[in-house]
């Protein structure tokens, strides 16, 4: 059963994408953004301040297109479990000191862009601080700092009428073919659903990466009416979710 009539997509569409992109790799810039203008898609890219700072003028041309730059932390933090991540981990932090982290990130990138970011990625997909009976989520920090915060590699695909806009699902799109996005959208398609995709380099690097052809051939699919998919930034999506739950009758 369609969930469309509790919250309907623009235009009749029947389904929602948001294409998101982290780490702000130069990839993006190459080889994504190009075939994203070509094919009027705009998409979500969250950034570490630091790194977005080399290429800042390629930065400031892809918001001025009209991508969103969200918020990616600023130290990446993650589990201690992997082995990259050990001197900045999860597992040592504290909401305080993450809110900071957060903070600080979303300063620097308004100073690089002009613009606050008003959505979130969390770095590896994780949500939580601490260990043991110390361990807290911090997907209520990023309720109160941010309008949506992105998953990664859930099981799930976003209802309009229930999802949690601090803690929705990414799903992966590294490495997957065509044919499997677009079975993928098909499917949340037919229940009005909100597929997220979550993906790092664009081009023929050996892991996490999206394979040009596949971007374009997917954004081309999107952006065929005859498909019914409204395709646009997570900011986008989100915000059109929080006015439609904010009309509705209680």
């Amino acid at each position: 059963m369609s969930l469309l009539k509790t919250v309907p997509w623009p235009g009749g569409a029947r389904v929602a994408v948001s294409l998101s992109f982290d780490d702000a790799r130069p990839s993006q810039l190459d080889q994504g953004i190009p075939v994203l203008d070509r094919l009027g898609v705009r998409a979500t890219f969250y950034i570490g301040p630091d790194r977005a700072r080399e290429r800042l003028p390629d930065w400031q041309r892809a918001v001025a297109a009209g991508h969103e730059l969200g918020n990616h932390s600023l130290h990446h933090t993650c589990s201690g479990n992997f082995i990259w991540g050990a001197r900045n981990v999860l597992e040592n932090m504290t909401l305080e000191q993450m809110e900071e982290d957060l903070a600080e990130a979303s300063r620097r990138i308004r100073d690089l862009s002009g613009a606050a970011p008003t959505t979130f990625a969390y770095p590896c997909g994780q949500t939580y601080v601490g260990r043991g009976e110390g361990r807290r989520s911090y997907v209520p920090l990023v309720a109160r700092m941010f309008l949506a915060g992105r998953g990664f590699r859930e099981e799930f695909l976003n209802r309009p009428d229930f999802c949690d806009l601090a803690a929705l699902a990414g799903t992966e799109m590294d490495g997957v073919p065509f044919e499997k996005l677009v079975a993928t959208v098909e499917q949340a398609a037919a229940h009005g659903l909100w597929v997220i995709l979550v993906g790092h380099d664009v081009g023929t690097q050996p892991r996490q990466c999206v394979a040009t052809g596949t971007l374009e051939r997917f954004c081309a699919w999107c952006r065929d009416p005859a498909h019914g998919v409204w395709i646009d930034t997570v900011a986008a999506v989100a915000s059109h979710l929080a006015a439609a739950r904010s009309s509705r009758p209680t």
